[in-house]
Order: C-alpha cells, then structure tokens, then sequence
C-alpha cells in the first residue's frame, strides 16, 4: 500500500522549525515502512518569506529557503495548497507570534489541521478559545499542542485520557520551569546565596530569555491556564493568583545581566524563608490547580523532603495529578529536561504530527 502523504506546513524556522525538519528528514525511511506515512513540507515560512516547493523539502531547503523564498500573506497559503490540491495539510505552528494564531480559525475552515508550540491560542480570550473548538468541531479538524506545558512528557495526553474517561480530576499541581526548578533545587539543599544560584544558573544556560516572566511567575501562570482550561474551567489569566518571586521594591531591569548584578537584594527575604521552614522542608515554585474551591495559583511553596515535588533534582519538573477515585495518592508524572530545549521542543511537535496523521490514516481507511 502507498504510504498516506502528509503535507506540513512549517511556520518558523528558528531553532525548533529547523530541529523538526532534520528530525523529519532523517527519519522520513522509517515513518513510510514502519507507519506508512510519508511526511512533505510543500511550505516553509519565517515571519515575512516563504518556500514554496511542491515535492517537499530537500537536504537543501536552507539554500533554497535563502534563495527563492518570498513575502507571502495566509491567503497565498491557502490558495497554493488549493491550487496544488495538497490533501491531508498540517499547520505545524513553532512561533511565538500572536499575530500568527489569529489566522487559525480560517486556516481551520480551508482544512487544515493544526500542531501548536506556541501556547497564545490557548491563554487568550475565552471565547477566542471557545471559537477555534467549534471550528474544529464543525470542519473536523484536529488541533493539537502538547508542548504548550512540557516537551518531552505527555500531561495534556494523560490529562485529557483522564477527563474523558469520566474521571474526575480534583487537583494539579507542580513544578512547571526547569529553571526555576534548578535554583531552588540547590538553594533548598545548599547554604549558598539566592543571587550566586542565579549566576550559576545562567551559566549553565538555564535562565531563559524571557526570564522576567519567568520571576514574575507570569510563564509558569500562562502554562496553568491551558492545564485549567483543558479540565473545562472557563476561566482568564487574571483569575490566577501570582506570588511574584520578586519584592515590590524591586524593579526588574530588562537586560539580563543588570538583573543578575542586582539580585542581591533579594536574598535576605529568601534565606529568612528557608531557615522559617519546618524540618526536612524544602523551598520549591509551584503551580496549583483545585477544582473545588475553584482556586488557580503560582507561589512559593514549603514542601515536605518526601514529597514528589520535595525530592526534585538538577532541572527536573514535576506534575501532580490528583482524581477522585485515587484520593491522595496523585498521578505523579516527571520530566527528565536533560538534552537540548529545542531538539526536545521539535520532537514534541513531530510525535503530535505523527498522532494527527494518524487519525487522518484511520479516516481514510473508514472513507474506503
């Protein structure tokens, strides 16, 4: 049987764009033999050019992305892929352009699917949010985007498994940033300044460029409000409480470095925090879901030694999964974000492909 082609259309190609293509290419022999799938990228897009080529991507495609790419709008997306009858299209979106995720809703009613890293179609407005679920549900589409959390772990998959098998879901919680994970990892267990911990932490690569969300607990709240909104919570992100990391008297530079050079300041309100806590405590930034008292929250947490959350180590993230039928004994599912972000990031977004494709196979099969 011929392999079912797949035509993605790739927008972005920075470090995850260009990630997902190598891993695509280099795997391609084995999707067509071993799940006859025969993935192509007829587009390719940065934010203003595309590469338009109509038997995929070839070793070459940087080259020619560099010399034949040109401006391009979504129109001309979606009258290329109709002009060329491309079938079976997956917008596989590794942006952070808000802009982008506005086309969703049309680009869903000219049939395309969608795969998502970037997390805005998810945090905003409600009713944006509910628009592109009837679209879906309407054109039947499939719009996926597991990454939006965590790359490397499934918790929308076991979250969204949980829910409609008519399990109750009463809590999440966790440690959602590896990097903040890190940093209270070694401040919990070392009698080593907060600020030094960030300096080390940088060095190692691990403070992100978006780093003042990340203090702000603004990142790590975006993540909980896809969690919520997948358990049905209709909810908007000011209705989550946000313990800031960071002292109202402190004015959080937008350079890095002047940030890292003032961060001081903020270690005597931190070590007063560790030394206050109970025995075998340690200090960690969680993230909480309660639904039922309704109840969204990031902040500062004191938690037992034992605990999953407690006994995290280096950059490990955690969530905690609680249901009615287990009571107090959580789904504890950990990530492990060894290996390069965007390598992790791509993979991601190619095993949420490969699930589209899927599905695309199987509806195949019931129209024949």
């Amino acid at each position: 049987m011929q392999a079912l082609r797949i035509n993605v259309v790739l927008f972005g190609i920075g470090s995850v764009g260009s990630a997902l293509i190598n891993q695509v290419t280099e795997s391609q022999q084995f999707f067509q033999e071993k799940r006859n799938i025969d993935l192509r990228f007829p587009i390719i897009t940065n934010s203003t050019l595309a590469f338009f080529e109509k038997e995929g991507v070839k070793n070459i495609w940087e080259a020619d992305f560099n010399k034949l790419a040109i401006p391009f709008t979504i129109t001309d997306i979606i009258a290329f892929v109709k002009n060329k009858e491309l079938e079976n299209v997956i917008i596989v979106d590794a942006t952070e352009s808000a802009e982008l995720v506005k086309s969703y809703i049309p680009l869903i009613q000219n049939g395309f699917n969608i795969v998502a890293a970037n997390q805005s179609a998810n945090i905003l407005h409600i009713d944006f949010y509910k628009d592109i679920r009837r679209n879906l549900k309407k054109f039947d589409k499939n719009f996926l985007y597991e990454t939006n959390i965590r790359a490397g772990i499934p918790v929308l998959q076991i979250i969204s498994d949980l829910y409609y098998s008519g399990e109750k879901i009463t809590k999440i919680r966790g440690v959602f940033s590896d990097s903040l994970s890190y940093i209270f990892n070694r401040f919990s267990s070392e009698n080593v300044p907060f600020s030094t911990i960030l300096n080390d932490a940088e060095k190692k690569g691990l403070l992100k460029k978006d780093f003042k969300e990340e203090f702000s607990g603004i990142g790590i709240a975006r993540k909980l409000l896809v969690l919520a909104r997948e358990l049905g919570k209709e909810i908007e992100f000011l209705d989550i409480k946000i313990e800031s990391l960071l002292t109202k008297d402190f004015e959080m530079p937008n350079v890095k470095s002047k940030f890292l050079s003032k961060a001081a300041v903020l270690d005597k309100d931190l070590e007063i925090t560790k030394i206050l806590q109970p025995i075998n405590h340690v200090l960690r930034y969680v993230a909480e879901i309660s639904i039922p008292e309704n109840r969204f929250e990031v902040k500062l947490v004191s938690e037992p030694i034992t605990s999953a959350i407690g006994q995290l180590k280096e950059t490990e993230t955690v969530f905690e999964i609680y249901t009615q039928s287990r009571g107090n004994n959580p789904i504890v599912v950990h990530g492990d974000n060894s290996g390069k972000k965007e390598t992790t990031i791509a993979r991601g977004i190619l095993t949420d492909v490969l699930k589209v494709s899927e599905k695309i196979k199987i509806k195949e099969a019931i129209w024949l």
